[in-house]
Order: C-alpha cells, then sequence, then structure tokens
C-alpha cells in the first residue's frame, strides 16, 4: 500500500472515531486547556493548533486557556527574580506577577494565536483582564504547620481563583468566527490582578 494510501486510510479512520463527537458538540462551545508543558513540544504544539483549526471547521466553537509555568519560570530566573511555591502555587508577588502578565499575556499567548493562524484559522488572543473577561478573587491557601500544630493559612499573593465569567464578551469574540485565545490573568472589583 502506498504511503499516501495509507496516510489517506488513517485520516479517514480518524474521522470515523470522531464522527459521533463532532454530531454531539457540533454548535456548542468547548474550552480547551493548553498546559505550558504541552507548549515546550514544537511538534505537539503545531498539533494541537490544527485540532483547534479542525474543532472549528466541524462546526464547534473552540475557547483556547492556556497556561506557561515553565516561560514563566524561565524569565523568572533569567531576570534573576527567586518564587517559591506552596501545595504547587506559585508564590506571586508584584514584581513577580509582572513578569507572569508579560509571559502570558505576551509571548505565550500571541504564540498560540500565530499557531492557529499559521494553520488555517483566526485566533484572537486576549486575557481575562480585557473586557473584564475574568473576574477574580483573591486565593489563600490553608497547610498544616508543624511548629503549630494546627492548620495556618498562607498568602500567596497575587494568586485567584476564578470568580465571574463574563460571556458576553466571549460571545462577541465567537460571534465575530474568531478563536479566543485566553490567557488566565484576572481582576477583581478593586482592579487586583491575579493569575
Amino acid at each position: 500500500m502506498s504511503l499516501k494510501r495509507e496516510a489517506a486510510l488513517n485520516i479517514a479512520n480518524v474521522l470515523t472515531e470522531a464522527l459521533p463527537y463532532i454530531q454531539r458538540f457540533t454548535g456548542k462551545t468547548i474550552v480547551v486547556k493548553f498546559g505550558g508543558n504541552a507548549m515546550v513540544d514544537p511538534e505537539l504544539h503545531e498539533s494541537f493548533a490544527r485540532d483547534v483549526v479542525l474543532m472549528k471547521l466541524v462546526g464547534m466553537n473552540p475557547v483556547v486557556v492556556h497556561g506557561g509555568g515553565p516561560q514563566i519560570g524561565a524569565l523568572l530566573a533569567k531576570l534573576n527574580i527567586h518564587t517559591e511555591f506552596v501545595n504547587g502555587m506559585r508564590v506571586t508577588d508584584a514584581q513577580t506577577m509582572d513578569v507572569v502578565e508579560m509571559v502570558l499575556g505576551g509571548s505565550v499567548n500571541k504564540e498560540i494565536v500565530s499557531s492557529i493562524n499559521r494553520n488555517g484559522g483566526k485566533a484572537i488572543g486576549v486575557t481575562g483582564k480585557d473586557g473584564q473577561l475574568i473576574r477574580a478573587r483573591k486565593l489563600t491557601v490553608t497547610r498544616h504547620s508543624p511548629e503549630l500544630n494546627a492548620s495556618e493559612i498562607i498568602d500567596i499573593g497575587h494568586v485567584g481563583e476564578v470568580d465571574q465569567i463574563d460571556t458576553e464578551v466571549l460571545g462577541v469574540i465567537l460571534g465575530s468566527n474568531f478563536i479566543p485565545v485566553i490567557a488566565p490573568i484576572g481582576s477583581d472589583a478593586a482592579g487586583s490582578t491575579y493569575n
């Protein structure tokens, strides 16, 4: 069997397997998380972009929300900014938050947008602060303190959790036939920024 024919059969098999999902999710908005660790592999990055474009082409409305932990860590190291982690979350002071915002809202977001566009999609990059898309609230972490033999609340800085999503903003982007690529940076009612 020729390589061309084999490739065509593989594509046909994939589409046949995907058909029930395509039928089920056509017209639906699907949130897709693209983690920072997955982004470091260029082949995986391009494959992800092609998959997102395919989702759009078959009638789904993909919304990409991305990470960027390794990329943030690399820039922090280059700038000689030391950070700690508590329960797997980066303690984020104001200086670190500036770097987080540069990396997530800048280089990482635009790299994903470019990949999707290069593969035939129409992506637009935003942060959760744009249009107040993501309303966040400060997150605190509780951990056991051996010294106190009790739980203690740890302030991890500018780390938040989602309080609310403005679906109207997403509706405008999706209604214009774009694929939104969202950097997970939000703000609270007072304007404080959170990762």
